[in-house]
């Protein structure tokens, strides 16, 4: 289970934390290997923590206990939500976060060791789409990294992603250049109408993120990709591909368009934890106004009013 973290990637590379660096300031976890953000609280002299959004990995859950009780008393408290493919032993999440350890959204898996039969709508899809644009591999991620920005700029512009949800050109710059990422990319009549990127750490991989033209929209471009990848990453050895969730909690609409698209390729569920850890219990107290902690607010309660850093759209 252990692993060195020299073969990190993906989220559980230092550099995808690095990519992050603007809304805090990267702390390493000595014996696990995983990256944490330091923060600023808002009117106060404390800091706190949180994960790499959107998961937060490391090479070796079984030391993340003792990583986080060595943490400096400085800080207040650390959330993240746990990688679902992670390989964590049974009260490795348990010991870590004893302050909150809750459920937050399932996320829908696709299993190559298992079979699927895509809908007929995705099928349909599909071929439309392989009609109507070539889709390569980049082999060098960063020469596409205009296009690439151009296109999740129209769906941040569309959903009014703000904040660590919109990313930053420097922050693409950074994860294109990742070991392990994968950049699929949708051509039509030598224009790009679409891209998806991927982190490849077999034999699990990761969907991050997805953009596309309006004439990427109108020709299925995004069937064409998705359909390319899983025959690309069943070829790079992976065998379980976490597609992420829909926009919202457990509790997001079945009928909501992404998670419709998402779970067509899907054959399974696993779920992401969100996680938290008080660290200095008195300054929790004074900055959330509690004399506890419920377990059905807001975890850390005093970032209640900062919005939900863990859902995006995801292309």
């Amino acid at each position: 289970m252990a692993s060195s973290g020299n073969d990190a990637r993906g989220y559980s590379h230092p550099g995808y934390t690095a990519s992050l660096a603007e809304f805090g300031v990267p702390v390493r976890l000595q014996r696990s290997g995983g990256w944490l953000l330091e923060r600023s609280i808002p009117g106060d002299s404390a800091r706190d923590l949180m994960g790499p959004y959107p998961l937060f990995a490391c090479p070796d859950w079984s030391v993340l206990a003792e990583d986080l009780e060595n943490l400096d008393a400085a800080h207040v408290s650390v959330v993240l939500v746990a990688d679902p493919l992670a390989r964590v032993e049974d009260g490795e999440l348990e010991q870590a976060f004893p302050d909150r350890l809750v459920a937050f959204k399932q996320h829908l898996v696709r299993d190559f060791d298992m079979e699927l039969e895509l809908p007929s709508h995705h099928r349909r899809h599909v071929r439309r789409g392989a009609r109507a644009v070539d889709v390569e591999v980049c082999a060098d991620p960063l020469t596409h990294l205009d296009d690439w920005y151009d296109l999740y700029a129209g769906l941040v512009e569309r959903h009014g992603l703000v904040g660590i949800r919109a990313f930053s050109r420097e922050s693409f710059r950074r994860q294109l250049a990742l070991p392990g990422t994968v950049a699929l990319r949708a051509e039509r009549g030598g224009r790009t109408v679409g891209m998806t990127i991927w982190f490849l750490n077999a034999p699990n991989a990761h969907y991050h993120l997805g953009a596309y033209s309006s004439e990427g929209y109108d020709v299925s471009a995004s069937y064409a990709l998705f359909d390319f990848a899983f025959s690309h990453l069943r070829d790079c050895g992976v065998r379980l591909v976490d597609l992420g969730a829909a926009p919202g909690g457990l509790g997001a609409a079945k009928e909501h368009g992404l998670l419709r698209f998402k779970a067509g390729w899907a054959n399974g569920e696993l779920p992401a934890h969100l996680c938290g850890r008080i660290l200095d219990a008195t300054a929790y107290r004074r900055l959330s106004g509690r004399h506890a902690v419920d377990p059905g607010a807001w975890f850390p309660a005093y970032r209640a009013a900062d919005g939900d850093l863990a859902a995006s759209p995801r292309g």
